[in-house]
Formats: structure tokens, C-alpha cells, sequence
């Protein structure tokens, strides 16, 4: 298949890639760009692994095409923290023992970021709603749950993350 070339704005730097139309934005991430935090799970949108934030909403990469998501702004696991410095939110899932095998942590947390960016004193109910599309294969749900109500009280006595 022909390849398109495209530009991808990934974590603030504009990656310019060649793809196959019909290739993945978490093909793109992992394969072309070498960002290799963003993992695959199912590969039909039903796990959440492979989260990533779409200009600040969270999709499952495995299901938008890579020239789809030319334009907008994508954060993977790699652009949450600032340098050496864990997001509130990474920070807390360490805290808690919320990261078990870790192989859904990337798409937990970025759903988590994006959650609190909305709504930033969460409920437990309302946590746990909001993560219903990422699975975790250890079940460690209610230390991720408490993990996130932490970072939300972390981030809203002023250990917010920019």
C-alpha cells in the first residue's frame, strides 16, 4: 500500500512520518515515532490500553486511523510528565500500589489526567465510571480509584501539574 506522508503533533513536537492510510494512530506512535509507552491490548477499542489523549479527550488508538489525527494534539505516557518530574496523577498510582503489572497503567492514567482536567473532585463512583473503558488485568481497581481521588486532592492544594 502507498504511503502518505503526514505530520503528527505528538507530546508538542510535530513529527513528520510516511504511512499507510490505513494505519493506526497506535501503529504510528509505537512503530514510526518510537513511542512505545502507549501499548496494545484487544486492537478493537475494548480494553482502553491504548489510550492516548486527543486534544485533551481520551480514545483508544488502536481505533483512529494515523492521517486522522493529523491537526489535532496527541498526548501519550511519555508527554504526562514534566521532565523527571511524575504527574500528580503518576505519582499517586505509585503511591498506591495502583500499578500491578502495569501494563494498563499508560491508558489508566491518561484517562485519569484527562478526567481530573474536567472534573476535579471526582467521586469514587464518578472515578470509577469514568475508567469503565479501561481494563485491568489484575484488578487492582480500587487502588487506581484511590489513587485518582489522591491526585485530585494533591492537584487542588495547589500541586497542580502544568
Amino acid at each position: 500500500m502507498a504511503k502518505q506522508l503526514i505530520e503528527l503533533t505528538v507530546n508538542g513536537e510535530v513529527h513528520e512520518i510516511a504511512v499507510a492510510t490505513n494505519r493506526t494512530l497506535l501503529q504510528a506512535l509505537r512503530e514510526e515515532i518510537g513511542l512505545t509507552g502507549t501499548k496494545e491490548g484487544c486492537g478493537v477499542g475494548d480494553c482502553g490500553t491504548c489510550t492516548v489523549l486527543m486534544d485533551g479527550a481520551p480514545v483508544n488508538s488502536c481505533l483512529v486511523l494515523a492521517i486522522a489525527a493529523v491537526g489535532h494534539e496527541i498526548v501519550t505516557i511519555e508527554g504526562v510528565s514534566n521532565g523527571r518530574e511524575l504527574h500528580p496523577v503518576q505519582a499517586a498510582f505509585v503511591e498506591h500500589g495502583a500499578v500491578q503489572c502495569g501494563y494498563c497503567t499508560p491508558g489508566m492514567v491518561l484517562s485519569s489526567v484527562a478526567l481530573l482536567a474536567r472534573n476535579p473532585d471526582p467521586t469514587a463512583h464518578e472515578v470509577q465510571t469514568y475508567l469503565s473503558g479501561n481494563l485491568c488485568r489484575c484488578s487492582g481497581y480500587q487502588k487506581i480509584i484511590e489513587a485518582v481521588q489522591d491526585a485530585a486532592t494533591q492537584m487542588n492544594q495547589g500541586g497542580d501539574h502544568e
